[in-house]
């Protein structure tokens, strides 16, 4: 990038940052009530409906009546949702923003097929079968793949780099793809208890599960925030971030272990949601331009309206009972990607 050109881009961007308060703070506000509509609709709406009243009766005073059942059932299943698209959505901003790919996204490198082959394998050959153990087992294949692609992203004289990464996250997927496949086929038995994890969903939260992943999950989002100068600097490529006094390496390191922390933790809790990641930045780039800074910020908000809002539509399409999460991102990301990949320019954000 010429300096000419960088000059502009930094003062386009100052320009953005003194005089994007007002846009940011309404979006935000916007977002903030969306979210709290969503949230009390997914304690309303269900296979059996709630009153407002019944949703206070519940929450202040120990009844059990149906209603009050089915909002303490519905109170951790908000709540994962909250955690799951807030994970998602910030680990895609910062894969899009270290990669300056804006077709990053967690699945893609690898990390759901990784926690579904240990899953696959813990319950084919350790005959684990409950979801406190598939949390852990989830969370360690997912770390464990990401880690893999790091290293083979790694290799070379000049350290990770974006288009290395991604292939080594595209391989590596498709390996792992065809192992847990490969060991799924002949094990009928296998395939009835691992597939209500591959579709993805939070219909069976419960705090116990969530409480140990918490740490985890937070960690990442702190370290992601703290992240967020560094990414700016990235997107203008990295020997003009080297320039600015930026250590490329140890950022996007950094990025990596806080996208690994964030996607291990929702996968193993919540199973393979796919699409959150790609669609949410694209979101927040809309409403506030390409500042990682007000990009993070948002999407800590727009991940978990849509991940809570897919988990209400799922549950109203056919009720009595639900669509997975998973399956009615897929179907909201799916036309999101095509129209990305249409795109002429796609290699940076």
């Amino acid at each position: 990038m010429k300096e000419g050109e960088v000059a502009h881009t930094c003062g386009r961007r100052a320009t953005m940052h003194r005089n994007g308060n007002g846009p940011m703070v309404l979006s935000g506000l916007i977002l903030a009530v969306c979210l709290v509509m969503v949230c009390a609709l997914s304690l309303v709406f269900g296979s059996r409906s709630v009153s407002p009243s019944d949703i206070l009766h519940a929450l202040s005073a120990s009844s059990d009546d149906i209603a009050a059942s089915a909002i303490r059932l519905r109170i951790p299943r908000t709540v994962l949702g909250l955690l799951v698209g807030a994970g998602l959505g910030v680990a895609g901003t910062l894969m899009q923003g270290i990669s300056r790919n804006p077709l990053a996204d967690p699945s893609i490198l690898g990390f759901n097929t990784g926690a579904a082959l240990a899953i696959v394998c813990s319950i084919a050959f350790f005959s684990l079968s409950t979801p406190a153990q598939y949390v852990w087992v989830g969370l360690l294949g997912s770390a464990t793949t990401a880690l893999v692609v790091w290293a083979i992203g790694s290799l070379g004289p000049s350290g990770p780099s974006p288009l290395r990464l991604t292939l080594a996250g595209v391989v590596i997927s498709s390996v792992l793809g065809s192992l847990t496949s490969a060991i799924l086929l002949p094990r009928i038995n296998v395939i009835s208890s691992y597939r209500f994890w591959q579709v993805g969903g939070i219909s069976g939260a419960r705090f116990d599960l969530m409480m140990p992943v918490l740490p985890l999950l937070a960690l990442g989002l702190i370290l992601a925030f703290c992240l967020t100068p560094g990414i700016n600097a990235l997107t203008l490529g990295d020997q003009m971030a080297e320039g600015l006094g930026m250590h490329v390496g140890r950022v996007r390191s950094l990025a990596w272990l806080a996208a690994i922390l964030l996607c291990a933790s929702c996968t193993a809790l919540a199973g393979p949601i796919g699409f959150v990641g790609l669609v949410v930045p694209h979101v927040a780039r809309l409403l506030i331009g390409p500042d990682y800074r007000r990009i993070m910020a948002l999407s800590i908000l727009i991940g978990p309206l849509l991940v809570v809002g897919a988990d209400v539509v799922g549950r109203m399409i056919t009720r009595p009972s639900d669509v997975e999460v998973g399956i009615v991102t897929a179907l909201i990301g799916a036309p999101v990607f095509v129209i990305l990949a249409g795109r002429r320019r796609t290699a940076e954000v």
